[in-house]
């Protein structure tokens, strides 16, 4: 059995307890109730091997101060549970489900706890037990088919099975499921560009590195990373940061890094734009898929505040417009990255590439990022690849550590025709980028050179200057008025030109504006310099009108089939 029939099969079987709820929760809600308990079980199955031990420990140092680290070391995890219950022994007390489940609930070390309570799971419990299906549903947990145990599912399914539940859910809910994570060959791209080039570094003994997710969701990119890296150097250590704001997925990340045996101290609740729990720190690597078309209005204040500081903060640059906020997260990566040299990759929509005029927000940071040499390069990826959009996608490839064929250049990947057809689409996911698809897009990055799918610009390519081409005012006459001898513009006649900074704006002038205007001039207090990447007209490719005879075929066709239609309705 494939991998991924394996994750569908038990996503099913664990989605399929929902049926319990069935009358006491609407559809859109079992997610509510059913990622908890799932996430509960998985700590329940992974801690059964150490249960006995733990108990027996927790009698002799439960009085102690160092209890926590003991019991750890008990359970031969970073978790433990103190409590006699498990799933399994609770089924053998019915009538006092709801006081025992509880009582094993409290039986968690506080890091558990922690997570459970961003499921605000407590209220699902009475309500359960007070409707007598709390004893049923854990009963349907503790079957054959739910045993969530390492020797049956392994970290990485695991993974893949809570992000799918959370795909159900968000599809009942009519949510988006890709606000909560990223298809994994997407991941798996972003991973293999970001390590690109870094073998020397990452290989050897004693090697720790760290990596931060702005917007982590369920820690998928973390997870990612993780496993790259191992893969390259077992002995390596991969120091995950990441933050959330939705509380389930923030539960699950943590949960998954914690079972792990990973630091979950580290990932962090909130919101990263108003309350960055990860100031002043820096990382080697950072990789997220923010948010993109979403307004930041309440975080206004918080980021105008942060904004004021200038460079001191994350958004010296300049702000978007508040409705998307997405290029803040950029703002952010470049904030987060050392001084001794740091790569991240950014997922974003087209938006960032052009919204905004010379002067604007957006420009500002385009121009920041280029006049610094900080973009490495962007990658377009093939459209319907994601959960809850169809729109066009691009990886932003940011580096303050420059090979030095690449200091002062851009590359552009056109990936968007390498993908293969889904058989069965998921939402609006419809195409997959394949193993060999991502090792082709890898290597024309690592390749750096042009060609049909790359191409390489010096960064000032990409900028221009705005200037405002001004036209004298006349009288009734026809003749110029003057004010202290000079003309006075003719505010109806005001024109702007960009002009590429390659150019020289005077000999520009000349050529395109004298010829037509000859009493034109230009106002050089109202020149701005703007930046703009505009990524399909650099791969544009003429395709000629189809045949009028095959089009007026195609309309035959067509008005046939709406005769019939016509027909059925009218007869």
């Amino acid at each position: 059995m494939s991998l991924s029939s394996h994750i569908n099969e038990k996503a099913n079987l664990i989605w399929a307890i929902a049926d319990k709820l069935t009358g006491v929760y609407k559809p859109h809600e079992y997610g509510e109730v059913i990622l908890p308990l799932t996430v509960i079980r998985r700590f329940d199955c992974i801690l059964a091997d150490t249960k006995e031990a733990v108990l027996k420990k927790y009698e002799e140092v439960k009085e102690l101060p160092m209890r926590d680290i003991l019991l750890r070391k008990a359970s031969g995890y970073q978790f433990y549970n103190t409590s006699r219950f498990t799933f399994e022994k609770l089924l053998d007390d019915p009538d006092n489900i709801e006081a025992n489940f509880r009582d094993y609930l409290n039986g968690f070390s506080p890091n558990v706890t922690e997570i459970i309570e961003k499921f605000k799971f407590d209220g699902h419990i009475t309500t359960m037990a007070q409707k007598n299906i709390l004893y049923i549903v854990l009963k349907e947990f503790t079957t054959p088919q739910a045993n969530l145990h390492p020797d049956h599912i392994s970290n990485l399914e695991m993974g893949y099975i809570f992000e799918e539940i959370i795909r159900r859910f968000s599809e009942a809910h009519n949510e988006d499921a890709g606000q909560h994570y990223t298809p994994r060959e997407v991941i798996e791209l972003m991973v293999n560009i970001l390590f690109y080039n870094d073998n020397s570094l990452l290989s050897g003994d004693h090697v720790a590195k760290t990596i931060y997710d702005p917007a982590c969701g369920t820690g998928g990119m973390l997870s990612v990373a993780e496993n790259y890296l191992h893969k390259l150097n077992s002995t390596a250590e991969l120091l995950a940061f990441g933050q959330e704001i939705n509380d389930q997925t923030f539960a699950i990340c943590k949960a998954d890094m914690l079972i792990k045996g990973n630091d979950a101290t580290q990932i962090k609740s909130g919101n990263t734009l108003s309350d960055d729990q990860f100031a002043e720190q820096t990382f080697d690597y950072i990789l997220s898929n923010p948010p993109f078309g979403r307004e930041w209005k309440n975080e206004k204040n918080a980021v105008e505040k942060e904004a004021k500081l200038g460079f001191a903060g994350r958004f010296g640059a300049g702000l978007p417009a508040v409705g998307d906020g997405q290029m803040l997260f950029l703002e952010t990566a470049v904030a987060k990255m050392k001084p001794t040299g740091s790569r991240a990759a950014i997922i974003h929509n087209g938006s960032p590439l052009f919204t905004g005029d010379a002067g604007s927000g957006p420009s500002e940071i385009r121009r920041y990022l280029l006049e610094n040499d900080l973009l490495e390069a962007i990658i377009a990826l093939p459209n319907d690849i994601f959960y809850n959009t169809g729109i066009a996608t691009y990886i932003w490839v940011l580096s303050n550590k420059k090979a030095g064929n690449r200091k002062g250049k851009v590359q552009l990947i056109n990936a968007n025709g390498l993908f293969e057809k889904r058989r069965k689409a998921l939402g609006n996911k419809r195409n997959d980028i394949s193993e060999e698809q991502i090792a082709e897009i890898t290597r024309v990055y690592g390749d750096f050179t042009e060609n049909e799918i790359s191409k390489i610009f010096s960064n000032e390519e990409f900028g221009y200057s705005k200037i405002t081409v001004e036209r004298p005012l006349k009288d009734e006459n026809g003749e110029p008025v003057l004010k202290k001898g000079k003309p006075q513009p003719d505010t109806a006649l005001r024109d702007t030109e960009n002009v590429p900074l390659t150019e020289n704006i005077q000999a520009y002038f000349e050529r395109e504006v004298l010829p037509f205007s000859p009493d034109a001039w230009i106002d050089e207090n109202k020149t701005k310099v703007g930046y703009e990447i505009p990524f399909t007209r650099y791969f544009y490719k003429y395709e000629a009108p189809r045949p009028s005879a095959e089009i007026m075929a195609e309309i035959v066709e067509l008005e046939k089939e709406l005769d019939g239609s016509l027909e059925e309705i009218f007869s």
